[in-house]
C-alpha cells in the first residue's frame, strides 16, 4: 500500500505558492545554472551579506490553501456588524452599480495597471482621470482639479500648505472651520504642527479673528449639518490677505451652489459617496479643485490634453515638474500616489447617472433628511439647524446614548456626539423602513403622546436648503455624462476603457522600484465582502471585531517579518508611511529633550519622496554622496554625521539600495548614525528583496514603512490605492500614529492623526492578510529568493548589450538591475525614452526610466513572471539593441528609424509609407501577432500639453479625423 498516497499529500499538492511564483522548478534549475549556483540558497548567500542574514526563520502561521483562506476571510467579515451607518462625517452608504463594481473595481485590466507615466498605453486610465476632474471642478465652480488625493483630511492639509506658498508673503494663522469634520481637523493639526504653521479653531458664525490671516477652511455643510453661507467668511479672508478654502460634499454640490460661485479659491473634499465603498474608511479619492493661477502650486497629478505624432488629441499626464516630491528637499508637499482606481470608480459613477440622476440621488437623499427632521420635531425634539442637506444633530438631554442603542438594535448605526446629542446622516440607502426605525429609536419626549402619519409628513415638509444657496450653475454638461444610461452602454464604455490600457492582464510591467508582481483572485476577493466593504470607520469597536482581528495579525505579521516592534497600519499611502516614520522620530527626540535635532541625511540615490517626507516632518536635508559604484559613501557620512553630531535627527536610507545592490556597509552606517545620536529610517520600498532574508529592524533599522501596494500584493490600480504601514522599535512606539475617534481608546492621544480614518485604507487589508496566509513563512522567503535570481538572470543576459550599472560583492544585484544607455545614447542619440516607446511595439510596458539615473533603465522583473514571459522581454531588448546598432552603422538615420517613430498605432498599417524600414518592421517587429496590443495614439508631445493646458473632458469634435 505504500503507492497509495495520503490525503495530506494530496492536500498539499497544488500549495497557493506554485500559483503565485511564475517560474517552475526546472525554470529554476535552468535559470540557476546560466548563473553558475546550485541553488536559490546558495543565489542569496551570495547576494545578501552574511552580516544582515537573520539567526532565525520567518515565525508565521502555516500556509493555507485558497479554500481555507477564503472561508477565514468570510468568517472574520461575518464578525462585524455594518448595519444601516448614518454615522455621516464624511463616509456615507452608497451603492456601487454592479456594473462598475464587476468591471473596474474587480476588473485585473483596471486594478492591476500602473501609474500612466506611459501614457501612449494609459490612454483608458487617463480618459477616465479626466472624467473625475472635469466632475469635480463642474461640481466645485472651479476650472482645475487634480486627479485624486489621499483622503479628505489629507487633502485639506495640503490645501493649507498650498495657500501658504501660493502667498509668499503671507501672514497669519490658517484658520479652521469649528464645524470642519473632526479627523480633518485633527489631520491638519498633525501636519500643520511638525512644519510650524500656526492653526486657530474657531466659530465663523461669529466671523474671522482679527488680522491677517493665510487661509480659511469651511465646511460645507458643517459637520453637524448645517449649511452656512459661506460668502461672508470668503469676502473676509480675502479682506484679511488670505485665501479661502472650502471642504465640500459632492452629493451636496448637485443641489447647493458650488463654492467657487461663492468666491473659493480652492475646494477639497471626498468622492466616496459616488458609488465608492465605505470599506471601514478607505481607500476612498479625496479631490482638490483650485481658481485659475493656482494649478502650479497643487499637489498630486494632473490629467491634460495634449497631441500625438499625428496631430490628434491625447491624454498625459500635465505640468510633471508640478508633482511636488520631484522638488526633493525643496518639496511642500510629499504626495506621489493618488487613488486612482476610487476615483475612476467615482468618475464613472457619475457618468452612469449623469447630473440628472446625481441629482435625484441627492433630491432624495435630503428629503429622507427633512421628513426625519419633521418627524422628530413633532415627537418634541431641538434640532442643530433648520438648514441642512442630509446631516441632523438632535437634542437628546440625557438620552443620547438610550437613543443610539436603540437604533443599534434595530440594525441602524447613529453617531453619539455627547450625552445630550444624537448625529444622524441619511444616504442614497435611506428608505421609509429607516425613517421608521429613526423615529422609533428616539420615541417621543412626552411618551405615548404622538403617532405619526409618514405619509402626512413626506406631504407637507418643504426641503431645508437655504434659498439664497441653492444651486443655479450648470453642471457635467459634457457628452460623456449624458450618453451613458443603459448598462450596455456603460458596460461597453468600460472595455473601450480598459482595452486601450496595458496592465498586468496583457504582459510584464518590468518596472524598478515598483514591484507589479501578481494580485491574486483569491486576495481580491474578500474586499467586496458586506462585512468589510459596508462598515462605517467609526461603529462602536464590537461592531468591528472581524476587522480589529485582521488587523492585529496583519500588524503582528508585518513586525516579524520586518524585525520591528510595533506597526501601524494607518498610513494610506508610502509618502504617508514616510511622514509617520519621521514624526515618530520628531517626537522621539522632542520627548527626549533634544529639539535641536532637525537634522535629516539623505543619499544622493534616495526616492524623492524621502527628501519631500523630511521637510514635511519638519526636518533639514542634509545629503550623503554616493560612490561611484553607486554605494553610499561612509566616508562622507562620517564627515556629515561629525559635522551635525549635535542636531542629527536621522537618516533615510533604501534598502537593497535604489541602485538595486544589497549594500555590504548597511551595518557601519547604522552604527555610525546611532554613535551620533540619530535614528535609522530604512525605507522599505524594496522589501520585496528582503522579505525572509533579513529584517531591518535587527540590521539597525528603528523605522521603516512597507508599501503593501509592493511587496504584499495590493494592486497599483492605475496609481493607487496604496497602505504605506510604519514599523518601529519599542523606544519609537509611543510615538505611533494616533486618531480621536480610534475604536481601541488607548490610541486616541499621541502624536495625532496621519490619515482621515483610524486605520487608513482598512477595506483593502484583507489583501496582504490573504497573501501572508496563503505563502506562509518558507513561501514568502520563496518568492524573495525567486525574485532575486529572476533580476540576476535579467541582468546576466542582458549585460553584452545594456550594461548593467551596479552590481554587489559577488557581481549580483538584488531585485531590480539598472540597464545603462547613456554610452549608447551618446553613440547613437537613441534616447531611453526612444527604447521605452519602441518596447510597446514589442508587447511591453517600459522599465522605470531614468531613474535613479537620467539616461538609464531599471528593471524589475519580480517573482510571478514565468520563464517564457522573461526570456520574451530579454528577446525584445536585445532586438531593440539590434536596431539601434543599424542607426549607429548608419542604414537607418535616428530620427527617420522606427525608434524614433514608436510606438506604431494601428493607423500605421494603412495609407502612404516613405520611411526608411519597412511597415512589418515598424509594427510587428516580433512577427505577426493576432492578439498584438495595439496602442491607441502615437508618441505624445509634452512640450505642447504643457504650453496648451486643458485638464477638463475635450469636446468629441476634437477626435475627429
Amino acid at each position: 500500500m505504500t503507492d497509495v498516497p495520503s490525503l495530506a499529500d494530496l492536500d498539499a499538492a497544488l500549495p497557493f505558492v506554485d500559483r503565485h511564483i511564475g517560474l517552475t522548478d526546472d525554470d529554476i534549475a535552468q535559470m540557476l545554472a546560466a548563473l553558475g549556483h546550485e541553488s536559490l540558497d546558495a543565489l542569496m548567500e551570495a547576494a545578501v551579506p552574511a552580516g544582515i542574514r537573520p539567526a532565525e526563520s520567518l515565525s508565521l502561521p502555516a500556509a493555507l490553501s485558497e479554500a481555507q483562506v477564503g472561508a477565514l476571510a468570510r468568517e472574520l467579515a461575518g464578525k462585524n456588524f455594518p448595519g444601516e451607518p448614518l454615522i455621516g462625517l464624511g463616509y456615507h452608504a452608497t451603492i456601487t452599480p454592479a456594473v462598475i463594481r464587476r468591471n473596474v473595481l474587480e476588473d485585473p485590466s483596471w486594478y492591476t495597471a500602473y501609474t500612466p507615466y506611459q501614457p501612449e498605453i494609459s490612454q483608458g486610465r487617463l480618459e477616465a482621470l479626466i472624467n473625475f476632474q472635469t466632475m469635480i471642478g463642474d461640481l466645485a465652480g472651479l476650472p482645475i482639479a487634480n486627479s485624486s488625493l489621499l483622503d479628505e483630511g489629507t487633502a485639506a492639509a495640503e490645501a493649507m500648505t498650498l495657500v501658504r506658498r501660493a502667498q509668499r508673503k503671507s501672514e497669519g494663522p490658517f484658520v479652521v472651520d469649528s464645524d470642519a469634520l473632526p479627523q480633518t481637523i485633527e489631520v491638519v493639526r498633525t501636519r500643520a504642527e511638525a512644519m510650524g504653521i500656526d492653526v486657530v479653531i474657531a466659530d465663523l458664525t461669529q466671523g474671522l479673528p482679527d488680522g491677517a490671516v493665510c487661509g480659511t477652511l469651511i465646511q460645507y455643510p458643517g459637520a453637524s449639518g448645517r449649511v452656512l453661507d459661506p460668502r461672508a467668511v470668503i469676502e473676509a479672508t480675502h479682506a484679511q490677505g488670505g485665501l479661502a478654502v472650502v471642504a465640500a460634499d459632492l452629493l451636496a454640490l448637485t443641489l447647493l451652489e458650488a463654492p467657487g460661485a461663492l468666491g473659493a479659491d480652492v475646494v477639497v473634499g471626498s468622492s466616496q459617496r459616488f458609488g465608492v465603498p465605505l470599506f471601514y474608511g478607505g481607500p476612498h479619492a479625496g479631490f482638490m479643485a483650485v481658481a485659475k493661477g493656482l494649478e502650479r502650486h497643487m499637489p498630486g497629478r494632473l490629467v491634460g490634453v495634449s497631441i500625438d505624432s499625428e496631430g490628434r488629441p491625447a491624454y498625459r499626464l500635465a505640468l510633471g515638474t508640478r508633482e511636488q516630491h520631484i522638488r526633493r528637499e525643496k518639496a511642500t508637499s510629499n504626495i506621489c500616489t493618488a487613488q486612482v482606481l476610487l476615483a475612476v470608480t467615482a468618475s464613472m459613477y457619475a457618468v452612469y447617472h449623469g447630473p440628472a440622476g446625481l441629482k435625484a440621488i441627492a433630491t432624495r437623499t435630503h428629503r429622507y433628511a427633512t421628513v426625519i427632521a419633521a418627524g422628530l420635531k413633532a415627537l418634541g425634539y431641538t434640532l442643530g439647524s433648520e438648514r441642512f442637506f442630509d446631516t441632523l444633530t438632535v437634542a437628546a438631554p440625557g438620552r443620547a446614548a438610550q437613543v443610539v442603542h436603540a437604533a443599534r438594535q434595530d440594525g441602524l448605526h447613529l453617531r453619539l456626539v455627547d450625552a445630550d446629542t444624537v448625529g444622524l446622516s441619511t444616504s442614497e440607502v435611506t428608505t421609509l423602513a429607516t425613517v421608521e426605525a429613526v423615529l422609533a429609536a428616539f420615541g417621543p419626549t412626552v411618551p405615548g403622546t404622538t403617532v405619526l402619519d409618514l405619509d402626512e409628513l413626506d406631504r407637507t415638509t418643504p426641503l431645508a436648503l437655504p434659498a439664497e444657496l441653492v444651486r443655479t450653475t450648470d453642471f457635467l454638461t459634457h457628452e460623456v455624462f449624458h450618453t451613458h444610461r443603459s448598462e450596455t452602454q456603460m458596460l461597453r464604455y468600460l472595455h473601450k476603457l480598459s482595452a486601450r490600457d496595458y496592465a498586468l492582464d496583457k504582459g510584464m510591467i518590468p518596472l524598478g522600484s515598483c514591484t507589479m508582481k501578481l494580485n491574486a483572485t483569491t486576495e481580491m476577493e474578500p474586499i467586496s465582502l458586506p462585512g468589510f466593504a459596508d462598515l462605517h470607520p467609526f461603529v462602536p469597536a464590537e461592531d468591528a471585531t472581524g476587522y480589529a482581528q485582521l488587523v492585529d495579525e496583519l500588524e503582528g505579521w508585518l513586525a516579524e517579518v520586518t524585525g520591528y516592534d510595533r506597526v501601524s497600519i494607518q498610513p494610506n499611502a508610502g509618502s504617508q508611511g514616510e511622514l509617520a516614520g519621521l514624526l515618530a522620530i520628531r517626537a522621539y527626540h522632542l520627548a527626549n529633550g533634544d529639539t535641536h535635532r532637525d537634522v535629516c541625511l539623505m543619499p544622493s540615490s534616495a526616492h524623492g519622496t524621502n527628501a519631500a517626507s523630511a521637510v514635511m516632518a519638519g526636518m533639514r536635508v542634509v545629503v550623503v554622496k554616493s560612490k561611484d559604484d553607486g554605494t553610499i559613501d561612509l566616508e562622507d557620512l562620517q564627515k556629515q554625521c561629525d559635522e551635525h553630531s549635535q542636531d542629527l535627527a536621522a537618516i533615510m536610507v533604501t534598502y537593497p539600495s535604489t541602485h538595486g545592490v544589497y549594500e555590504e556597509g548597511i551595518t557601519e552606517l547604522c552604527e555610525i548614525v546611532h554613535s551620533h545620536g540619530g535614528q535609522v529610517y530604512v525605507d522599505g520600498a524594496n522589501l520585496n528583496a528582503l522579505l525572509g532574508h533579513a529584517r531591518p529592524g535587527e540590521f539597525g533599522g528603528d523605522v521603516s514603512h512597507l508599501n503593501l501596494h509592493k511587496t504584499f500584493c495590493i494592486p497599483h490600480g492605475g496609481g493607487g490605492p496604496g497602505v504605506g504601514p510604519v514599523a518601529v522599535g519599542a523606544h519609537l512606539a509611543p510615538y505611533l500614529p494616533s486618531h480621536g475617534q480610534h475604536p481601541d481608546a488607548s490610541k486616541r492621544e499621541g502624536i495625532g492623526a496621519i490619515s482621515a480614518a483610524p486605520y487608513g485604507s482598512a477595506g483593502i487589508l484583507p489583501i496582504s492578510w490573504a497573501y501572508v496566509r496563503l505563502m506562509g513563512a518558507a513561501g514568502l522567503t520563496k518568492a524573495t529568493a525567486t525574485a532575486v535570481l529572476s533580476a540576476n538572470y535579467v541582468a546576466a543576459r542582458l549585460d553584452e548589450h545594456y550594461p548593467v550599472l551596479y552590481k554587489g560583492e559577488n557581481g549580483l544585484v538584488a531585485h531590480e538591475c539598472i540597464l545603462d544607455l547613456r554610452g549608447i545614447s551618446r553613440d547613437s542619440h537613441v534616447s531611453v525614452d526612444d527604447v521605452a516607446k519602441r518596447l510597446i511595439d514589442y508587447g511591453f510596458h517600459a522599465p522605470t526610466m531614468s531613474f535613479p539615473v537620467a539616461g538609464t533603465l531599471m528593471v524589475e522583473p519580480t517573482e510571478s513572471e514565468d520563464l517564457a514571459e522573461l526570456d520574451r522581454f530579454i528577446d525584445a531588448m536585445i532586438a531593440i539593441r539590434a536596431e539601434i546598432s543599424r542607426v549607429q552603422d548608419g542604414e537607418w538615420a535616428e530620427d527617420s528609424s522606427p525608434l524614433r517613430h514608436a510606438p506604431h498605432t494601428s493607423r500605421s498599417i494603412v495609407g502612404e509609407w516613405d520611411r526608411s524600414y519597412t511597415r512589418e518592421t515598424g509594427v510587428f517587429p516580433s512577427g505577426i501577432d493576432p492578439d498584438k496590443y495595439w496602442p491607441p495614439v502615437g508618441r505624445i508631445d509634452n512640450t505642447y500639453g504643457d504650453r496648451n493646458l486643458v485638464c477638463a473632458c475635450p469636446p468629441p469634435e476634437a477626435f475627429a479625423d
